[in-house]
C-alpha cells in the first residue's frame, strides 16, 4: 500500500503503512526496509485512517490479569513468557509508527530517532518471534493485553504526555524487571532466551533514553517543569503506579535525573 503513489518515499507515510499492516512478519519487513535516510516532510497532515493499529486476528486480547501465565520450568511456561514478550515488542513498533506519522512539524532528528527505535524494535520481535517458533510455539497460540496500546490512544493529542507516559513509564518499567527474567531463563535452562532479553534490554536503554531527551526539549521550549509536570500526566492519563525495585543505573544512563528518581524511590515507599 502506497498512501501517497504520486510522491518519493516518505518517512512518515512509510511509517504510517507500516502501523496499519496486520501481518506481524510483514510489520517487521516493512519497518526494516525504511532507509534511514529516507526522505521526510515534517509539515504534511495526514488524515488518520481506520484500521490503526493494524493487528492480526491473533493473539486474543484481554484484560491484564487473565493473561496466561505458567511455570519456567516447562518448555510451555517459557514459550508464554517469551510470547508476552513478543507482544510487548509488537505493540512497541506500533507505538513508534504511531509517534513518527502522528505529529507534525516536530524537528528531523525526532523523526529519524524514533525510526531507529521502530526498526529495533522489529528486530526484537522477528528475535522472540524465531525463538518462540523453536519451542514448538507461535506468536498468537496465547491471550495478550492491551494496556501499552491504550495508553498511546489515550495520548494521541499530547505528544508530551505520550512522552512522559510511554517510553518514560511502561517501556521504562522493563528496565527493572528484564535482567531478572533474563537470569531466570537461563537458569531454567534457555540460554538463547536469556541473551535475547540481555539484546533488548540493551536496545532499550536508549530507546527509553530517546523518550527522556523529547520529553525533557519540549517541556524545555514550552517553558515546563519536566519533573513536577510528570505525577499531574499520570494522574490524568491514568497511568499505572511505579513501583519497585528500580533499576537505577539503567534509568540514570537512559537520562532519568537523581531528583526524579528520588521521588520514585519515596512515592514507592508504605
Amino acid at each position: 500500500m502506497n498512501l501517497f503513489p504520486s510522491q518519493a518515499p516518505e518517512l512518515r507515510a512509510n511509517a504510517l503503512h507500516v502501523l496499519l499492516q496486520t501481518d506481524p512478519q510483514e510489520k517487521c519487513r516493512l519497518a526494516l526496509s525504511i532507509p534511514d535516510d529516507v526522505r521526510l516532510d515534517n509539515a504534511i497532515q495526514i488524515h488518520e485512517p481506520d484500521g490503526i493499529p493494524g493487528r492480526p486476528l491473533r493473539p486474543e486480547l484481554v484484560p491484564p490479569g487473565q493473561v496466561g501465565r505458567r511455570a519456567m520450568h516447562t518448555v510451555e511456561g517459557r514459550a508464554v513468557l517469551i510470547h508476552a514478550l513478543a507482544h510487548i515488542e509488537m505493540n512497541a513498533i506500533n507505538l513508534a509508527a504511531d509517534i513518527l506519522w502522528r505529529f507534525t512539524g516536530l524537528p528531523e532528528q525526532f523523526y529519524r530517532d524514533w525510526l531507529r527505535v521502530m526498526k529495533e524494535e522489529a528486530y526484537h520481535f522477528q528475535l522472540l518471534s524465531d525463538h518462540l517458533q523453536q519451542q514448538g510455539y507461535r506468536y498468537g497460540d496465547f491471550t495478550a493485553h492491551n494496556s501499552l496500546w491504550e495508553m498511546a490512544a489515550k495520548t494521541r493529542q499530547d505528544l508530551i504526555a505520550r512522552l512522559a507516559l510511554v517510553p518514560r513509564t511502561l517501556e521504562a518499567r522493563g528496565l527493572d524487571v528484564t535482567p531478572g527474567v533474563a537470569v531466570k531463563l537461563a537458569q531454567a535452562g534457555d540460554a538463547r532466551g536469556a541473551e535475547i532479553l540481555m539484546i533488548i534490554y540493551r536496545d532499550e536503554i536508549g530507546h527509553v533514553a530517546i523518550g527522556n531527551h523529547w520529553y525533557l526539549h519540549f517541556c524545555t521550549e514550552q517553558g515546563l517543569d519536566p519533573v513536577a509536570l510528570y505525577p499531574q500526566l499520570a494522574l490524568q492519563y491514568k497511568a499505572p503506579r511505579l513501583r519497585g525495585p528500580f533499576n537505577l543505573e539503567a534509568r540514570r544512563t537512559a537520562g532519568f535525573s537523581d531528583e526524579e528518581l528520588q521521588l520514585m524511590q519515596q512515592a514507592d515507599r508504605p
